[in-house]
């Protein structure tokens, strides 16, 4: 009876959107698109937008199928376990609501590797036209006009550029940029132009040429852990998936039936209710854990 009223109200939906001569497809995605605007935290809607500019960001049918593949594993997860179509209903609804917090962190991850990018931009060209120049501010405006900086590092070196003329000194422009963007590169790289700076350093070429050698294993180390990472990351969606499953192995070794009446006590019902949640958070965990500080060093 359950499984026939869900289904006749699956069925209104879809009828109701053809009789007033909406295509359910695009309404839905709408609605869905127009919630996302609405509620997405702005943190959300910059990264998202540095995604689609990179032709990284999935699209509207993309999403869609997200959202079937979810409502569909998280209905059948939950029926596995209790046998009951509202519970199935739920849980389907559950999985579903998760999906903008993991295109957040997929985003996010984006966003955090086109920002290391741009950040081994910066400071190997930095490097090399100070080499030509011999003047840190000169050598931020020729990365700046050369054009293989995107914002909002270029806008933040231009606005160092700004510092560096109004204050007559680099050390604030310098400072304001390590805040913005703490990797290791950049601080050691900054410190090095403050000590040719202030010393007055003759010979500046072979420190130079140390520290573009730093960057260049400091970039591979962070691209060998990305692919390290990646790797990780199947196997553990796969055992992830492989532990909401093994409510089959308890249900083969007691029998489907004696199962079934075991669902009948509370306790039961409790206890799966807390192996399910216990296995999503440590699904979810393990994706914030992927997504995040990609770029970091």
């Amino acid at each position: 009876m359950e499984v026939v009223i869900f289904i006749l109200i699956m069925v209104f939906i879809v009828l109701y959107r053809r009789n007033t001569g909406d295509n359910t497809y695009k309404y839905i995605a709408g609605e869905v698109s127009n919630v996302y605007n609405k509620y997405a935290p702005y943190t959300f809607k910059t990264v998202r937008e540095k995604s689609i500019e990179l032709g990284k960001e999935f699209t509207t049918r993309e999403y869609f199928m997200q959202v079937i593949i979810f409502g569909v594993a998280g209905a059948g997860i939950a029926y596995l376990y209790f046998y009951n179509i509202i519970w199935a209903a739920v849980y389907a609804i559950a999985a579903i609501a998760f999906i903008p917090y993991l295109a957040y962190l997929r985003c996010q991850r984006i966003y955090s590797e086109f920002l290391f990018e741009q950040i081994q931009v910066y400071t190997t060209n930095v490097i090399m036209e100070f080499n030509t120049t011999q003047s840190f501010v000169k050598a931020l405006e020729g990365v700046r006009d050369s054009g293989v900086l995107e914002n909002p590092v270029l806008a933040d070196v231009s606005k160092m550029i700004e510092m560096s003329y109004a204050n007559g000194t680099i050390e604030e422009a310098i400072d304001f940029f390590n805040k913005k963007y703490p990797y290791y590169m950049v601080k050691n790289m900054h410190q090095l132009f403050l000590q040719i700076t202030k010393e007055g350093a003759k010979d500046s070429g072979e420190s130079l040429e140390n520290m573009l050698l730093d960057i260049d294993m400091l970039v591979e180390g962070v691209y060998r852990d990305k692919m390290d990472r990646a790797n990780f990351h199947k196997r553990f969606v796969t055992f992830g998936m492989a532990l909401y499953l093994l409510v089959m192995l308890t249900q083969f070794l007691l029998g489907t039936e004696n199962y079934i009446h075991m669902l009948d006590r509370w306790y039961v019902q409790v206890t799966l209710h807390l192996i399910i949640f216990v296995n999503s958070y440590f699904l979810l965990s393990g994706e914030k854990y992927y997504n995040e500080d990609t770029g970091g060093e």
